[in-house]
């Protein structure tokens, strides 16, 4: 959101600056009409340049009003003509044009901030319901302040090592698995009368509060001197799976009022609005993502990581705070005779609600029945399952190359931005391209790439003359761009298999298990690592691991018929027939 603002506040400054002239400076000299001094106008000089007075090099001069009045006064003509001062009819027609025109600039000067806000917001009327919308994915993107904490937080002071490590991530995205739940919950169980409003508000404080557990719980004194180790390392846990969960719960209702003002702009047949919402939502979240990328890591530099957890906490409060903004209306609200009563929560509507939620059980599971649906969702799952080192190469560049928070953050920071550029690259060269295409050949790309990895980890690459920090970078910008080129496609995917209907409760349903295929992924390498004796201090089969993980994701490939159909049209052609789906996670 912040991308947008630079440019359109430079573009208004230089409009602005092009635009406030004193009137005077329109005029020719002969024209020029003095006004009797107690008929002057302090604010005319300053008028913005307005079709005020029309001189004509001819005998008779024409004076124009707003293109609307003809009539010459003939004391104003002369005036004009020979320099005179106006007598008061003439003077009265100055005045009442100059409050005329001075009412229209006012009125211009509004549209003109509209605009403005329109041009910041991709072309959307900023709604207080769309500032909210935006609002909640900047404040998802930002989170990603605390990432480096939390791993800190438990790799240096619970000393977990890089198995157990990995398999303690995993679990943290488990909330991120059950989306649907949230989805079926705000729908169906809506509380004090509301279904997004409300969800909103807890899902805020439960993050505030749990940030506060993390930031002010027990220390690492209570923890070094084994004090509740175990109580302090449980409390830890489920405080970073509620915070976990928050997000994913304000991530399913933010997607809810996304698809409801995306069907509402469709009925309407604004169909640029329905697309720039999603480019807005995703815009609002990767540039959170992009400023909190390298304080992530900085901030360790100065202050521990559960101080970094207390500046995060204010972040939620943003998105319990604005859904008061929001404009939803209870349900139960009576309307009678023209005057609007708050009653009690109308019985016959939740269970209304109820019954849509049962509906649309039975129908996601009729629609996950479908072997054109479940044989491309259990390719995506295959796909992504597989194992990956991450945790292992975590340890190895903090404590075999010497990597700090600063530089983590730095590299964060990096991956951010490329993942911008591979997402550019992604619209430019590849949405002709066929979705099973995009995926096979990044499949195969990424094996070869991933090996490089070898270099860094037998110290090769200082032989070479390539720096430690340089190769980390460039291995970030490489992966993440080819990253983008993978996982685009997916949800392109995703949503070319919901059907109408249904759409929006089985792409959150897909992408959970999406997401659970990555959290399964994540704990398979961790037992790898496990096996395999890779510690914080013994980095002597690092190799065998990354070359196991890399070679594993070709396994999914002997499966890639299952996308026959459904994966031979590219992005573009799904879009041509007025498919296109869009989100995060």
């Amino acid at each position: 959101m912040l991308a947008a603002i630079i440019p359109a506040l430079t573009f208004y400054l230089l409009s602005s600056s092009a635009q406030f002239h004193r009137v005077d400076s329109f005029l020719h000299p002969a024209t020029r009409i003095t006004l009797s001094p107690t008929r002057r106008r302090q604010n005319a000089s300053a008028l913005p340049k307005l079709n005020f007075i029309q001189y004509k090099q001819q005998s008779r001069t024409s004076i124009v009003v707003n293109a609307d009045v003809k009539e010459v006064v003939p004391d104003l003509v002369d005036a004009t003509n020979n320099g005179k001062e106006c007598s008061d009819e003439c003077n009265d027609l100055m005045n009442s044009n100059i409050d005329l025109m001075q009412s229209e600039n006012d009125a211009s000067s509004i549209e003109g901030d509209d605009s403005i806000l329109k041009r910041l917001f991709l072309g959307i009327d900023p709604t207080p319901d769309i500032i909210a919308i935006a609002t909640i994915y900047f404040v998802e993107g930002a989170l990603g302040l605390a990432r480096l904490a939390q791993t800190f937080l438990l790799k240096d002071e619970f000393h977990l090592g890089p198995a157990e490590l990995s398999a303690t991530l995993g679990l943290l995205s488990l909330p991120w698995t059950i989306k649907p739940l949230y989805g079926f919950l705000s729908d169906g169980f809506p509380i004090v009368g509301y279904r997004r409003r409300s969800y909103l508000v807890l899902a805020g404080f439960v993050g505030f509060l749990s940030y506060l557990v993390l930031a002010f719980g027990l220390d690492t004194v209570a923890v070094v001197d084994g004090v509740d180790t175990s109580m302090a390392f449980t409390i830890t846990i489920i405080s970073l799976l509620l915070s976990s969960a928050s997000i994913a719960l304000s991530d399913v209702v933010a997607d809810g009022i996304v698809v409801q003002k995306t069907r509402e702009a469709s009925e309407r047949g604004d169909d640029a609005i329905a697309g720039g919402l999603q480019s807005l939502c995703w815009g609002s979240a990767a540039m959170g993502a992009f400023i909190s990328a390298y304080f992530s890591g900085s901030l360790l530099e100065s202050m521990s990581p559960r101080e970094v957890f207390g500046i995060a906490s204010v972040l939620p409060l943003l998105v319990s705070g604005i859904s008061f903004l929001m404009q939803e209306e209870p349900i139960g609200k009576k309307i009678s005779n023209g005057d609007i009563q708050n009653g009690e929560v109308n019985d016959f509507e939740i269970e209304q609600a109820e019954a849509t939620v049962g509906e649309q059980m039975s129908s996601l599971w009729a629609a996950l029945r479908q072997p054109n649906i479940y044989k491309p969702v259990l390719f995506l799952f295959l796909w992504k399952a597989t194992p990956t080192s991450d945790g292992a190469m975590l340890y190895f560049m903090t404590n075999d190359i010497g990597f700090g928070p600063e530089f983590l953050g730095r590299a964060r920071l990096v991956t951010a931005a490329s993942s911008l550029v591979g997402v550019f690259l992604y619209n430019q060269y590849l949405r002709r391209v066929p979705i099973k295409d995009v995926l096979f050949w990044t499949s195969i790309a990424s094996v070869p790439l991933g090996l490089t990895q070898l270099l860094l980890i037998s110290h090769y690459n200082r032989e070479l003359g390539i720096p430690d920090g340089a190769f980390v970078f460039g291995d970030d910008v490489v992966f993440s761009i080819l990253g983008e080129f993978a996982f685009l496609p997916t949800l392109v995917l995703a949503a070319r298999l919901c059907p109408p209907g249904i759409e929006a409760v089985l792409f959150a349903t897909l992408m959970s298990i999406y997401n659970g295929a990555s959290t399964v992924g994540t704990e398979v390498g961790a037992a790898l690592t496990k096996s395999l004796s890779v510690t914080e201090t013994d980095f002597s089969n690092l190799a065998l691991l990354t070359i196991i993980c890399n070679v594993s994701s070709l396994l999914p490939l002997v499966f890639i018929g299952w996308l026959d159909g459904v994966g031979d049209e590219s992005q573009e052609e799904m879009e041509a027939k007025g498919i296109d789906g869009f989100d995060k996670e």
